[in-house]
């Protein structure tokens, strides 16, 4: 593959470096097709949040830290495309947290398994659950290869951050007792809707700023995270992105409207 010079002065310069990552890693067989479709999907609704991280999702990036640091096994769960985009931050949170990392993919292959454990590795990872034999356990109620995951890992979490998920699987996780911390741009999606704490914000942006913050609450013990837990509500933090959303429509469409000299 070419490849491609972009500006930097481009105005899309940033989402364009991303696409070509994605793209990348795709030929190395990393992420999957419909990942790419999936990735295009999230950056519609990263447009309605201004490409920024919000005050809610900030608040949730605050609230999932206390989550992973209180719990007694977390799992961070990774797929191809949090592979592909933030593999040094998901080891970082990881360390910083004492979280274990597992691969968990809906499109799975033996090659995928080995590509994304390899990344990670060179990422700095330790230890990569979930890759070929050691995905031995099922989840209930799931028929798609995301069911197969680690017994010493997902099967045996208490809190499982699942970047860029599938509802289903989500949605399977809290039936199981489990808590649920997912990253996801859409808030009306089955995933943001069923997590116990949902990051409505681009995974490049939430990363950075979950290690940042995992450092520092991680010096304010646990009393201040079950406290930050206490006081979180996640139904009224994904109402407020919808909120944003719609105030950001509301300003374009009236932009638009002022432009074109439509309602005079």
């Amino acid at each position: 593959m070419t490849a491609i010079n972009i500006p930097p002065d481009h105005p899309r310069a940033k989402s364009l470096h991303t696409r070509e990552k994605l793209i990348e890693n795709y030929l190395k067989g990393i992420v999957a097709a419909s990942g790419l479709i999936a990735h295009g999907r999230g950056e519609a609704f990263d447009y309605l949040l201004g490409e920024k991280t919000s005050k809610p999702a900030f608040e949730a990036v605050v609230a999932a830290v206390a989550m992973l640091l209180t719990a007694e096994n977390p799992v961070i769960s990774v797929n191809g495309n949090t592979a592909a985009l933030v593999a040094e931050e998901i080891v970082r949170l990881a360390e910083v947290t004492e979280a274990k990392i597992e691969v968990n993919l809906f499109y799975r292959s033996p090659e995928r398994e080995l590509a994304i454990k390899k990344l990670l590795e060179e990422a700095g990872a330790h230890e990569v659950f979930g890759v070929g034999k050691k995905a031995s356990a099922r989840i209930p109620e799931l028929s798609s290869a995301r069911r197969r995951v680690d017994p010493r890992g997902i099967l045996a979490a208490d809190v499982v951050m699942v970047p860029l998920e599938d509802g289903d699987r989500t949605e399977a996780l809290v039936k199981m007792g489990k808590k649920v911390v997912a990253i996801d741009l859409n808030p009306l999606s089955r995933t943001a809707q069923k997590a116990t704490i949902t990051i409505v914000d681009n995974i490049e942006r939430a990363t950075p700023r979950l290690v940042q913050t995992a450092q520092t609450l991680k010096k304010q013990g646990a009393g201040k995270c079950r406290e930050i837990l206490r006081k979180f509500d996640n139904k009224k933090n994904l109402a407020e992105s919808i909120t944003l959303m719609n105030k950001n429509l509301s300003r374009l469409s009236g932009k638009s409207a002022r432009t074109t000299g439509e309602g005079e």
